[in-house]
This record gives structure tokens, C-alpha cells and sequence, in this order.
């Protein structure tokens, strides 16, 4: 048998379903999941989130991927040009053992040339922008139209997120 890991969309918001689901079919997956305090109007309170919202990971041989498609809480199969895209046994362990081993890992957006994004912490929090290039991790050069000129900036990417988009509050 040639299993190999895939990465799998689930419906909105169910993915502890889908996950759920494909153990009792016997099919080996993983859904990554962090501990996050979330505030509601009475209370604070701990609750377990995914740490890729709407995605899990599934081990099973790509010529029976129609039986993860055909699973409840399960949306899709993610393809590059047509493919399923695999993912590396290492990718998938390295996650697995981080957060078995205590390390805080929190999601970020994934930010590319293009990209419209809007400062949502810090000095400039409002400002927005487009990413008009990548220079390693967390250093984006955003082209401001209001003052139409290009500015080199170290902004982490947890103070940034999509224009438009807005972020559920995390304390």
C-alpha cells in the first residue's frame, strides 16, 4: 500500500465532524488542534480550534480518495493544476509533535505579491495596502495608495489580515 498524506477541506466549521467521521471509517487523519481564550459577552473561556481553519489531514492511498470525498463534513480534496497534493509525512509529524510538545503555534495568513491587506495592530493599524513584494518572513514592502508611494516595512504577520476580512478577537 502507497499511503501518503493529503490535505482535506472540510464544510464550514466542521471539521471536528469530518474528522470524526473519517476515524470511524478507519481511515487515518489528523486535525491539528490549538487551545485558544475566546470572550464572549459573559464569560472567557479555553476552547479547542483548528490550527488551519477548514482543513485536516488524511493518510490514505490516492486511488481511494473517494472515499474521504465521500465522507459527512467533508467539502473537498485539495488539487494543484488538477493533482492531489500530497504533503510530507515529515510536514505532518513536525506539526504533530510541536504542539504535543507545548509550542504555541497560531495560525497567520498567508500573504503573496497582490495580496490587499490592512494593518490591524501597532502604529499604522488602519492603514492599508497592497503587498507588492515578499522579502522573508514578515517583511512586506505594501504600496499605500493615499500617499501613492511604496513603503519597506517589518510588520509581523499576526498584526495583518486581508483588507476587508475582519478577525474574531483573541485574548
Amino acid at each position: 500500500m502507497d499511503l501518503q498524506w493529503i490535505a482535506v477541506r472540510s464544510k464550514p466549521r466542521a471539521e471536528k465532524v469530518a474528522f470524526d467521521q473519517l476515524t470511524k471509517k478507519g481511515i487515518d487523519a489528523y486535525l491539528p488542534l490549538v487551545k485558544e481564550r475566546r470572550k464572549w459577552s459573559d464569560r472567557k473561556k479555553w476552547v479547542e480550534l483548528p490550527l488551519f481553519s477548514s482543513y485536516l489531514f488524511v493518510k490514505v492511498e490516492l486511488k481511494n480518495s473517494i472515499y474521504v470525498l465521500q465522507t459527512h463534513g467533508v467539502s473537498s480534496i485539495v488539487k494543484f493544476n488538477g493533482t492531489i497534493a500530497t504533503v510530507q509525512e515529515s510536514v505532518v509529524n513536525s506539526i504533530r509533535w510541536a504542539l504535543e510538545g507545548g509550542y504555541e503555534l497560531e495560525p497567520t495568513e498567508y500573504f503573496t505579491q497582490g495580496d490587499e491587506v490592512e494593518v490591524i495592530e501597532g502604529p499604522m493599524k488602519g492603514t492599508k495596502g497592497i503587498v507588492a513584494e515578499v522579502k522573508g518572513e514578515g517583511r512586506l514592502i505594501l504600496k499605500i495608495d493615499a500617499l501613492q508611494q511604496a513603503v519597506a516595512v517589518h510588520i509581523d504577520t499576526k498584526f495583518l489580515q486581508s483588507a476587508g476580512k475582519k478577525r474574531a478577537p483573541i485574548l
